[in-house]
């Protein structure tokens, strides 16, 4: 036997891939990969000064040359592959093509974003097999792309249970937001979620939002469809803190309360209630009112010191109104430019609502803006008790006509004072669990309370619902792709192979 016999090319990969899988298994032990891989360089080059001369007389070969040049090829386009992934690494750059920009951040998400006044550390227990793991994978890395505060971890509970026990885990897909000592869980890697977390784990102070009861408001704790409780869920996940109030029992609306809301009051609001929330509002305070048709509330005596009321009868629109529904549903598409409504995209359904009023001369000191109006062909009934309705030019109120509206002091605030801020709702049902989560309805609920709030980024994230929409071909199409498909590639396939063929066969 001598050394030509051996086979040392074989052994000499053998042991390089034994020391590359021993590397990777036990990567503690790494002069096991060593003494492998320096084994299988010593194997290698006894096998080229072994064959040296049938190595030479191979290389000499004119098919060894081709096959040189297409190795060479095929090295210099792996290189180029390497590079650009190289360069896409450090500088990445994301193109959203799916229709409804699934992949895309909001752009209050990016105004969170780029405001985060600290480090945010994200850590997430999830396993690569788990559901959630894709999904926050991608959102969070456009949100670290977006702001180089945002750091994020991914941790596996069964291969690390400590650090799980330490954050009391009891689920995967699970979301721990830590900043500044304060931490925040998320269940879910919506983009709702993630950016409502951001919100509150970066704030050392939650904004307090309280709902006036004692009048036959719907509760915040009724479940429901008449409940508020997913409106109460929804301003608790922007940042909020929530309460109610009963101006029966307090003699003032407390001080740092950020908004108040008067939603849906079925009973009278007495005097004294009222000049407790005007006095409110005249010391800076914010207020949301949300006042339904056909209410014992009557909260004009309020409403007549800032200018505001509220008209007779419902709103009925023969336009914009919600398919197959009744006439006084409304479906609003008209808006008004204004903060609260810039980034709206989609309708605000208002089941049973009625217009707001104002008056000039009694409100010349307030900024008045209808945020949202009725179509033209639409008027405010008066009489609904019948089945049909139509209208009367001499009782009815012809439209367009506003069913929402903002107010504002025309004078700045002196220096360190608040400056107060109304919005008046003719409809309280569009917040209520059966109508909230209607997408217009919840941007438009919490873009109003981030206005009033004076949180500008406070503003609600549009879930994004990915489109189906399957193709069903006409029979035409359906004989052209069935050509296209057995037919005309096939046979290009095969035409292309056996050019190449023939053109081999030449060399």
């Amino acid at each position: 036997m001598n050394l030509k016999t051996i086979p040392l090319g074989v052994i000499g990969v053998a042991l390089a891939v034994a020391g590359a899988i021993g590397y990777s298994l036990v990567p503690e032990k790494l002069w096991i990969a060593t003494l492998l891989e320096v084994s299988a360089l010593l194997c290698l080059i006894a096998f080229v000064v072994v064959h040296f001369s049938g190595l030479k007389a191979f290389s000499a070969r004119r098919s060894t040359r081709i096959g040189a040049n297409s190795i060479l090829m095929i090295f210099l386009f792996v290189a180029i592959l390497m590079i650009v992934n190289f360069l896409a690494a450090r500088h990445s750059i994301r193109w959203d093509l799916s229709e409804n920009q699934n992949f895309s951040l909001a752009p209050q998400t990016h105004r969170v974003l780029r405001n985060l006044p600290r480090e945010v550390t994200i850590t997430i227990f999830t396993r690569e097999k788990d559901p959630g793991y894709q999904a926050y994978k991608e959102r969070l890395d456009s949100y670290r792309q977006a702001s180089s505060k945002i750091s994020v971890e991914f941790v596996d509970p069964e291969r690390q249970p400590k650090i799980a026990q330490q954050y009391g885990i009891s689920r995967t897909d699970t979301a721990i937001f830590e900043s500044a000592g304060q931490t925040v869980r998320v269940t879910a890697p919506s983009e709702v979620e993630l950016t409502g977390a951001l919100i509150r784990v970066s704030q050392d102070s939650k904004k307090r939002v309280l709902f006036l009861e004692g009048h036959g408001e719907p509760s915040l704790d009724d479940r429901e469809r008449t409940g508020l409780f997913a409106a109460r869920e929804i301003l608790i996940k922007q940042g909020y803190d929530v309460g109610t109030l009963s101006l029966l029992k307090e003699t003032a609306v407390p001080d740092h309360t950020a908004i108040l809301v008067v939603a849906g009051p079925r009973r009278p609001v007495i005097a004294e209630e009222q000049e407790r929330i005007h006095t409110y509002v005249e010391k800076g305070g914010h207020l949301l009112l949300l006042i339904d048709p056909d209410t014992q509330a009557d909260l004009n005596p309020l409403l007549k010191q800032w200018g505001l009321g509220v008209g007779p009868g419902a709103l009925v629109d023969l336009q914009d109104r919600l398919a197959q529904g009744d006439l006084t549903s409304l479906l609003v598409r008209t808006f008004t430019e204004h903060e609260i409504t810039q980034d709206l995209s989609a309708a605000v359904l208002f089941p049973l609502a009625r217009h707001i009023t104002f008056d000039e001369q009694a409100g010349s000191a307030w900024d008045y803006v209808p945020l949202a109006r009725t179509s033209p062909n639409s008027w405010a009934e008066t009489d609904l008790k019948g089945r049909v309705v139509n209208l009367n030019e001499k009782e009815d109120i012809k439209g367009p006509l506003p069913m929402a509206a903002a107010l504002a002091p025309k004078a700045a605030p002196e220096e360190g004072k608040p400056r107060p801020a109304i919005v008046v709702i003719g409809n309280s049902t569009f917040a209520t669990n059966a109508f909230v989560n209607f997408p217009g309805n919840s941007d438009f609920f919490l873009h109003t309370t981030g206005w009033l709030a004076e949180e500008r980024n406070m503003m609600a994230i549009t879930p994004k619902d990915s489109a189906l929409r399957p193709f069903t071909p006409n029979p035409l199409e359906e004989r052209t792709l069935l050509y296209l498909q057995v037919v005309l590639l096939p046979a290009a396939m095969l035409f292309s192979g056996i050019m190449v063929w023939r053109k081999r066969r030449r060399l």
